[in-house]
């Protein structure tokens, strides 16, 4: 840099997002099923509420950890899961993943390790190394890509302070048992490990049901938000569910990121929430539908298999060429097709390339249409 301006040495150690690399290969008119960004209009409730509230004089600063009615609402919402929430197990962020970045910051000592899974979000990594920790990874099984819970037992040391987990599973769509949700429980009460569950796609599960962590707020904060579920991802809106003690912690490292989250879309979250089923239900046909539709082209195709993902909206197939996925991602996109190779999401990820269904059926079809053609010049050598 210029002037002297040396970038801090744990920036420098972090790689831009795989994610974010294809866009500056693509062209202006490419399919792109690389973001994961619902295509749906959000509740008309919730985009009503925040406009009344920003044009009411609701711009100002809230209390850090968020207006208290969005609180309970939040805990309200989740009493499924544990009927003892309160408002006070709740924080709302400035986004998910702002929600995620702060619990690192939070809990993670220089020298911590954290187990992060592979094939996982691009994140967790990132934010450990931010914090000062050392991410560790660990496997998700082929298929179902459930964890691999001997090999976690395997990569446990006396560093190690968070386990992090993600049902739905961005990039694979894989939804945690309850079986193995339980045995990460039990690993972490008999550590004395965090568990960091980031259960933002918990509204889109196809077949089975959710298996949270939030009956276990004595050794887990529970990641997730809005985002997803009412198809506001610029709203930035996110929260984070724990015991009492441990919010506390958050709120003091959130007022260091920001005074407080987004006033007028709080309102907006706050007015929507308590009817949001419907909604919900709507979106889950819709992503099923292209869920199925995704999975027939892709095992339509010669050298690509893919089980049907039970949760999230992202297909994660595998392939048989000898080819790399950041290879056959750049070829794809060459040829007007944005996905993301299966490497950026760790070692285990390789020989895997990651599809959002977030997009209409035209373009899935478009999609697969690129991906058929490429792969049959790939295997019979004409790439």
């Amino acid at each position: 840099m210029n002037n002297g301006m040396k970038v801090s040495d744990r920036l420098q150690a972090i790689p831009m997002s795989g994610i974010r690399k294809m866009f500056d290969l693509a062209k202006p008119d490419s399919i792109n099923l690389g973001l994961g960004e619902p295509d749906l209009e959000p509740p008309m409730e919730a985009i009503e509420a925040m406009d009344r509230a920003a044009r009411s004089g609701k711009n100002k600063y809230s209390a850090t950890a968020g207006i208290p009615e969005l609180r309970d609402a939040i805990a309200r919402n989740y009493a499924n899961y544990n009927p003892a929430l309160t408002g006070g197990n709740v924080i709302v962020t400035p986004s998910g993943s702002t929600a995620l970045l702060e619990i690192t910051q939070a809990f993670i000592d220089e020298g911590d390790e954290v187990l992060i899974p592979s094939p996982g979000f691009v994140i967790y990594g990132p934010h450990v190394k931010l914090a000062g920790g050392t991410p560790i990874e660990y496997r998700l099984t082929e298929g179902d890509f459930q964890p691999d819970i001997d090999y976690i037992q395997s990569r446990i040391t006396s560093k190690t302070k968070m386990i992090i987990v993600n049902t739905p599973c961005n990039p694979t769509g894989g939804v945690l048992s309850e079986e193995n949700r339980n045995a990460l429980a039990d690993i972490a009460e008999d550590k004395g490990i965090i568990i960091l569950s980031d259960e933002v796609y918990e509204p889109f599960i196809y077949e089975g049901r959710h298996s949270s962590f939030l009956p276990y707020l004595d050794r887990a904060i529970v990641a997730s938000g809005f985002s997803k579920m009412m198809a506001v991802t610029g709203w930035r809106l996110g929260f984070a569910i724990t015991n009492e003690e441990a919010i506390d912690a958050l709120v003091k490292m959130q007022y260091h990121v920001c005074a407080s989250p987004h006033m007028p879309s709080m309102y907006g979250v706050l007015e929507a929430l308590p009817s949001i089923d419907p909604y919900i239900e709507n979106a889950r046909r819709v992503y099923k539908a292209r869920r199925d539709l995704i999975t027939k082209r892709i095992n339509e195709i010669d050298g690509m298999s893919l089980i049907p993902p039970r949760g999230a909206f992202y297909a994660f197939p595998s392939y048989d060429m000898d080819i790399s996925s950041q290879d056959l991602a750049n070829e794809l996109v060459r040829n007007g097709l944005i996905c993301t190779p299966g490497s950026a999401f760790g070692t285990f990820g390789e020989k895997h390339l990651r599809f959002s269904y977030a997009a209409n059926e035209e373009k899935i079809n478009k999609g697969m249409d690129i991906l058929a053609d490429v792969v049959k010049k790939v295997r019979g050598g004409r790439i």
